[in-house]
């Protein structure tokens, strides 16, 4: 009502005062043309509905029983909160794979499936990091320390370095000054080069050659972990390829990687080892001619170690690898190189030799479609001197086509001082059948410049390898 006050001291004051040129005829018809006006009015406000009442302070338009439910359910939140953290889930995530396959390899006669076979199986190229079973445990706590904890039954790094250990990795990240700065201890497998170690992520069934015959597997030690921008470095000293190291053998070796991040989609990265590492060259013995005869008069050789026999010697790895993803396309490459002394293949005289090695790897790989992606992958190894010799591989190897080639007559093919060059192209598809499932297929030809590949009694040697393989890559 209080509209209509201005309008009632209108009338008032138009009465008190009326103006000459009116009469009081024509002021009682404003008058009663105004009073109609304000009856109108007040009818249509009467009319309308009452305005809602201001809710209680703290209600925000909720019933009394919905905001004793909403207390309720924020007194169970934070007692299920404080209940997860006591039992140490928070900051937990579990996480797993898993890649049942199926390897046809043409010179061993050999066509089975490959799930979790035991650990003294040799790592070999058809059996080195597939047929696996991971599950994976990452905590964070609340300072920032990360805690990793993998485990891999019988194709895990702990089954090749840590007598059949399930444990592929076992580590601890602790903060330093920073969350960038953090000192990374424990059992960690290697990072060289371009591929990972589970299945999960690669895009082929087996590894390339650099992966398989130049990289190391693990190492157990201290590492400093550094990020700064786009840089991320590690140094640090470890044991290579072993738990504990050999008696009388103190100094472990020197290992680091570091990493460039240009944006999402290229980097690079470079790594290396150096320091003494196992010789298997120096566990060999040689034959010396005593100058003696036998009863048939033919000369006695007497079987004579190696004068190192037992030690660990020097030895030096260096890589360099960098990929560029544009589009359907993706494109990695990695360049290897590595040396170690007194452990090339061929020794005569009692005198070890030095094994030097360096490879290329390059794998390219297209979209066809959102699911389905095509790979080729071209692998080379020039392992020629001193009659070859890998990482951890100083003699002939018939499985892998390491070192030397042998002909019918049993003879070396280019000379007992000559290894042989490798190299490997793979062809694959794989195709993601869900969000957690992948299924691929891979063929692969395996050759050299000298017969190195054996059959499976070692009675003939062949130039080339054909391998078939096939695996389903479940993982959460």
């Amino acid at each position: 009502m209080n509209l209509f006050a201005p309008t009632a001291v209108a009338l008032a004051l138009a009465a008190a005062f009326p103006a000459a040129a009116q009469s009081n005829e024509e002021l009682l018809k404003e008058l009663r043309a105004l009073r109609e006006r304000v009856n109108q009015l007040e009818q249509k406000l009467q009319a309308q509905p009452p305005a809602p009442a201001a809710p209680a302070p703290g209600q925000w338009g909720m019933t009394p029983e919905q905001v004793r439910e909403l207390n309720r359910i924020a007194i169970k939140t934070e007692a299920l909160q404080d209940n997860f953290a006591d039992q140490g889930f928070k900051g937990l995530k579990i996480t797993g794979q898993i890649d049942p396959t199926f390897i046809y390899n043409q010179r061993q006669k050999d066509g089975s499936f490959v799930l979790l076979n035991n650990g003294d199986a040799r790592y070999t190229y058809d059996n080195s990091y597939f047929g696996m079973a991971v599950i994976d445990f990452e905590k964070e706590t609340d300072s920032g320390t990360k805690w990793k904890l993998t485990l891999a039954p019988e194709r895990g790094t702990g089954a090749l370095i840590n007598g059949n250990s399930i444990v592929h990795e076992a580590s601890v990240s602790i903060p330093l000054s920073d969350l960038q700065t953090r000192l990374w201890l424990g059992q960690i497998p290697d990072w060289t080069g371009y591929e990972l170690t589970l299945p999960a992520g690669n895009k082929l069934i087996t590894h390339n050659l650099l992966f398989d015959f130049m990289a190391p597997t693990a190492y157990t030690g201290a590492v400093l972990d550094v990020t700064r921008g786009k840089w991320w470095s590690r140094v640090g000293l470890a044991n290579f390829n072993t738990a504990r190291g050999t008696p009388d053998n103190t100094a472990p070796v020197v290992i680091y990687r570091v990493d460039y991040s240009k944006g999402e989609f290229d980097g690079f990265g470079f790594s290396g080892v150096h320091g003494k590492i196992p010789n298997y060259a120096a566990d060999g013995s040689y034959l010396v001619d005593t100058g003696l005869l036998d009863g048939n008069g033919d000369p006695i050789f007497e079987d004579t170690p190696f004068a190192s026999a037992g030690k660990n010697t020097m030895a030096h790895l260096l890589e360099f690898d960098a990929y560029y993803i544009r589009g359907d396309w993706s494109l990695f490459g990695q360049v290897s190189f590595g040396q170690q002394k007194r452990a090339a293949i061929f020794n005569s005289d009692g005198q070890l030799r030095d094994a030097r090695w360096w490879g290329l790897s390059a794998t390219v790989g297209y979209m066809v479609t959102p699911r389905l992606e095509a790979v080729l992958r071209a692998d080379y190894i020039n392992n020629k001197k001193n009659g070859g010799g890998l990482l951890g591989y100083s003699f002939d190897d018939g499985l892998n086509g390491i070192g030397r080639g042998l002909l019918a007559d049993g003879s070396f093919a280019k000379g007992d001082a000559v290894g042989a060059n490798r190299y490997a192209l793979s062809l694959g598809m794989s195709y993601r059948v869900d969000e957690n499932s992948t299924f691929k297929v891979e063929y692969r030809l395996d050759g050299a410049n000298q017969p190195v590949f054996a059959n499976p009694d070692f009675t003939r040697f062949s130039k080339t390898n054909n391998l078939f393989g096939a695996s389903m890559v479940v993982s959460f």
